[in-house]
């Protein structure tokens, strides 16, 4: 595109560049280069136990040998599955300092998605918590390529001294992470890497439809969201930044905004478990003096609401970044006054490493947008019936983004690669607007979208107005069918405590009708305690539509 055919330009944030140069490097070189400009610095903390950028790179080279020595071989899949940890990080840079290919699984995984995702990526090596046993005493890894599976005690291996807690069975059957740091050397194996060609992470996408599917991502497409994300901050105090880990780093989003940008700026990643835990996001907030943190909407929410945080000390707090859903403006509004802090929404999905847009960290950040594209990226709306006639301002059609991030296509799944990328566009399956000052607004999932007596209808939005309402703690909206309507719009509400026996499903519709059009105010309402979500924390509208209102 030309620059007189992205209109966003002339609204540009005037301290982002539209354009930087990108490193040819490897994914792990960011943290040999940490390594070497902050060898005594923390690099991860868990627990209150730091882990040096020094050790943390000795750790991932012997892992490195580790592999090797096990036989595995350049561009061959090691999965990953693990709580938020440091044998996660390290072992997620070893893999890559041996030349395979991360496959992280969720924490949450049952027995046949785990054995699913073992299968279709072709893992040769498992690396796991000893925690996750249980699980895989119902799998049969004999239908996979799995020959090895190394099992991680979170023993004592970060110490300077480290001593193994478990020996290798006497058959050789089990392997022991701690016990192969130890025996292996640090220096690391020399492996030639293509960063335009060789994968660096094969991550599985949610799954919204059938199942989840590998996303091809390469070294230069990681290194290059890292590099975007680095040019967006107007200021940055590299090796001192903390930066808060809780969102999970199985998820390409925490992969990239928490673990890859944090160890570029040579951060301490503060490791959390739980990110719905509020308290325990206060307090490691207070305790670590966290300065980044990047989240989701219902985590900020959280924080909003939770008792203590009237009486903590958030100041330290500079900059978060919410992704994975809207961000409602009562809840940056209220997080941003008890922080000091700049919340700006922005927007990604695996299949470009995430980030593609984001508001401006200094400058206007216009609430219920997504901002600007990154760095050397273009995007475009076009219409929803051909995908190929460019839509003008306020015209709702598919978002098109293409840039450095996109990845080579979905594992092993060449129809639905040429779907998804068209002419070196990705199509994001997100419907959207750009508005008249070059911000894009995101209406809805393309599959998330109703019909009301011929009215489309997204449901984000009719949750971001709920959101307005004072009894409102969370929300989520989805479309029922109906004889009359086609589809008949319900919302699911979980009410603030103070409000709980005294709001109504009367009283909700009653005001949804005085402030929304009457195509968009629900019908019907149900509370419930509440919304599922991800573990990332996105609203899991699948989950209500399919009659449920809990996980399984």
């Amino acid at each position: 595109m030309t620059e007189p055919e992205k209109p966003y330009y002339q609204y540009w944030p005037e301290n982002v560049p539209k354009v930087i140069d990108i490193p040819d490097i490897p994914l792990d070189s960011l943290l040999r280069d940490a390594a070497k400009r902050f060898p005594d610095n923390v690099a991860t903390t868990y627990y209150n136990v730091p882990l040096t950028y020094e050790k943390l790179d000795e750790i991932a080279d012997r892992i490195a040998n580790a592999l090797v020595a096990l036989g595995i071989e350049k561009g061959e899949t090691v999965a990953l599955h693990f709580t938020n940890v440091p044998p996660l990080v390290a072992a997620y840079f070893g893999i890559l300092r041996c030349g395979a290919v991360a496959t992280l699984l969720s924490p949450l995984f049952k027995a046949l998605e785990i054995k699913y995702q073992l299968g279709d990526s072709d893992a040769r090596a498992l690396i796991k918590w000893e925690g996750f046993d249980g699980l895989y005493e119902n799998i049969d890894l004999s239908g996979t390529k799995v020959k090895h599976v190394i099992t991680s005690n979170l023993g004592n291996w970060f110490e300077p001294d480290p001593v193994a807690a478990n020996p290798v069975a006497p058959d050789g059957s089990t392997l022991y992470l701690e016990d192969l740091i130890i025996k292996h050397d640090p220096e690391p194996p020399t492996v030639a890497i293509d960063t335009e060609r060789d994968l660096a992470v094969l991550q599985y996408t949610g799954g919204t439809t059938g199942l989840p599917k590998g996303g091809m991502l390469t070294h230069r497409n990681l290194v290059a969201n890292v590099s975007q994300m680095v040019a967006l901050f107007p200021e940055k105090d590299e090796g001192k930044e903390v930066f808060l880990t809780a969102l999970p780093l199985y998820h390409i989003y925490a992969q990239t905004v928490c673990m890859n940008l944090g160890i570029r700026l040579g951060a301490n990643l503060v490791l959390v478990g739980n990110p719905r835990d509020a308290e325990e996001l206060i307090e490691s907030i207070e305790q670590h003096g966290v300065t980044i943190f990047p989240g989701v909407a219902a985590m900020y929410n959280n924080i909003n609401n939770h008792e203590a945080v009237e009486h903590a000390n958030l100041g330290s707090v500079k900059y978060c970044f919410s992704g994975a859903g809207p961000l409602p403006k009562d809840v940056q509004d209220r997080f941003e006054e008890l922080t000091g802090a700049k919340l700006r929404e922005g927007y990604g999905l695996t299949e470009a490493s995430p980030l593609t847009h984001a508001n401006p960290l200094a400058g206007r950040s216009k609430s219920g947008t997504i901002g600007f594209p990154c760095p050397n990226t273009d995007m475009k709306i076009v219409d929803l019936e051909t995908g190929t006639k460019v839509l003008g301002i306020n015209e709702i059609g598919e978002l098109c983004v293409r840039g450095p991030q996109v990845f080579k296509g979905y594992y092993k799944k060449e129809e639905e690669t040429a779907a998804t990328i068209r002419n070196g566009w990705l199509y994001t399956g997100d419907a959207a607007l750009l508005d008249e000052e070059g911000y894009t607004v995101i209406k809805e999932r393309l599959k998330n979208m109703l019909k009301y007596k011929g009215h489309s209808v997204y449901p984000t939005e009719i949750e971001a107005l709920l959101y307005e309402n004072e009894a409102i703690l969370e929300c989520a909206v989805i479309g029922v069918p109906d004889e009359v309507a086609g589809e008949s719009i319900k919302a699911y509400i979980v009410l603030k405590p103070g409000f709980k026996g005294k709001v109504t499903e009367k009283d909700i519709i009653g005001w949804a009708k005085q402030n929304m059009a009457a195509y968009k105010y629900p019908r019907t309402v149900e509370f419930i305690d509440e919304i599922p979500k991800s573990r990332i924390g996105k609203i899991l509208h699948r989950v209500l539509r399919e009659g449920r209102t809990e996980l399984d």
